[in-house]
């Protein structure tokens, strides 16, 4: 039993850190990038129609800060963790270090079904706004190639999703400075395109349509705020370039904390703007964006919003495709999975093979499987992970061996703590199957544990 709770010493992870042969090429304003390029994406482009019209009308602006304000209060705690301990895997090597083993690999566990299937759903939902992009240009894709497989419906694969997927892992197997100059370029377009949104949409505010402003009561802000949560995942991910970054304890709470804020501050003005210019009743729509600026005859606008949402989305991927890479490499590093995913390549100095293992997973996913409902499950991995790193500051304050300096969550203990409770009531809103797919998910990672990761893990050598 006392092996399942064996821990790492955090100068032997900063040991690693220097000689990981990963470039340290990231500063604060990429970071930033990083985030809300991770961020802004489904959740802006998809989501809060679908929210607003089944669960919270145009209250889902309170739904926005509700969910906000956990992640605000998570990302304090993400931001020590990352300032005091620079090192890659995210959760994963926060919980190794407080916890133990058995505790980090749970984390580690759910933190790639977040990033796998949040890249696969986002890829889905990128496949859809091309379509339909292609479309008005009078491109037709083949509906056999278009959706997950499906015999019945007449689709077999969804081929868009597929190879935007395999196109981004290649860009990263390039190497992360090229990967973060992309990344800034279109971070830019769609920041540009949903500033766009708001400037011309704002002229066609009707306040009426904000009656009645909470249509489904105050639960449906709560159920409401569950859901948009999955519209904010994707800051954790900077932590994950712990590695790669100069001068981290300054930079990385700088990236997490700088992206969560410019991304709460547009979600909730396009929220505004949404259930202004249209009834929430009709915004139960997979293009909430495009469709209400085509409601008022501007489908020029529309369609510069349908291609922004594509190059949007694809930022999306890439981030997230770049989290669960490094996250194996971590777990990999310490043994706890095969070592041939811990290896880098010289050249591009990033870790080349893992990341193709990855990207071919999730295109598989991306593919063949429908996603539809996958949003909860996504949410159900990062709110563990975001309990355990929230509860973790208790116990990392408590460690002396931490290096002077870097952020600290204010308020302690207040603060971590009612992060932990926020994240563990978000948990309790989400579906009874959400939760029996997500034990299936860790009952998978446990028998992989005690057959192959206990045995060759670092730590018994």
């Amino acid at each position: 039993m006392s092996n399942l709770f064996r821990k790492k010493q955090i100068g032997d992870l900063l040991n690693k850190r220097e000689g990981s042969g990963l470039k340290q090429s990231l500063g604060a304003f990429d970071l930033i990038m990083l985030g809300v390029g991770a961020i802004v994406g489904t959740g802006i482009f998809i989501l809060p129609g679908t929210v607003a019209a089944t669960h919270s009308g145009p209250a889902i602006v309170f739904s926005f800060i509700i969910a906000a304000f956990v992640c605000a209060l998570a990302g304090m705690c993400y931001s020590e963790f990352s300032s005091a301990i620079p090192v890659t895997g995210s959760a994963y090597t926060y919980g190794y270090i407080v916890f133990g083993e058995i505790i980090a690999w749970l984390v580690g566990w759910a933190l790639v079904l977040e990033y796998g299937l949040a890249s696969a759903s986002v890829a889905t939902g990128w496949s859809s706004y091309l379509i339909s992009l292609l479309e008005g240009l009078n491109i037709t894709i083949p509906h056999s190639l278009s959706g997950p497989f499906d015999p019945a419906g007449g689709t077999y694969i969804n081929l868009p999703a597929v190879l935007i997927v395999l196109a981004i892992s290649y860009l990263l197997s390039r190497g992360m400075q090229e990967s973060a100059k992309i990344n800034k370029i279109m971070v830019f377009v769609k920041v540009g395109v949903i500033l766009l949104f708001i400037v011309v949409g704002v002229f066609y505010v009707k306040p009426d349509n904000w009656q009645p402003f909470m249509p489904f009561g105050f639960d449906g802000v709560l159920a409401g705020a569950a859901l948009v949560f999955f519209a904010f995942l994707g800051f954790d991910a900077v932590s994950a370039a712990a590695e790669e970054v100069k001068n981290p304890q300054r930079n990385l709470p700088i990236g997490i904390i700088g992206s969560l804020l410019v991304c709460s501050l547009l979600y909730i003005t396009i929220s505004l703007v949404m259930t202004g210019i249209a009834p929430y009743t009709d915004l139960n729509v997979s293009n909430p964006v495009s469709f209400v600026i085509q409601l008022v005859g501007q489908d020029w606008i529309a369609g510069v919003i349908s291609l922004g949402a594509v190059t949007g989305m694809m930022t999306v991927i890439l981030v997230m495709l770049y989290g669960g890479s490094r996250l194996l490499f971590a777990i990999a590093r310490d043994g706890l999975l095969p070592k041939v995913l811990y290896k880098v390549n010289p050249k591009s100095q990033s870790p080349v093979f893992n990341t193709w293992i990855f990207g071919v997973a999730v295109a598989f996913c991306a593919g063949f499987i429908p996603l539809s409902k996958l949003a909860e499950l996504v949410n159900m991995g990062t709110l563990i992970a975001f309990m355990i790193v929230s509860i973790g500051i208790l116990f990392l304050r408590k460690n002396k061996d931490i290096p002077a300096g870097g952020f600290k969550v204010p308020l302690f203990p207040v603060l971590p703590i009612l992060s932990f409770f926020a994240c563990l009531f978000l948990i309790t809103q989400l579906s009874v199957d959400t939760w029996i797919a997500c034990g299936i998910w860790f009952v998978i990672g446990l028998i992989f544990y005690f057959i192959y990761g206990r045995k060759n893990s670092k730590l018994n050598h």
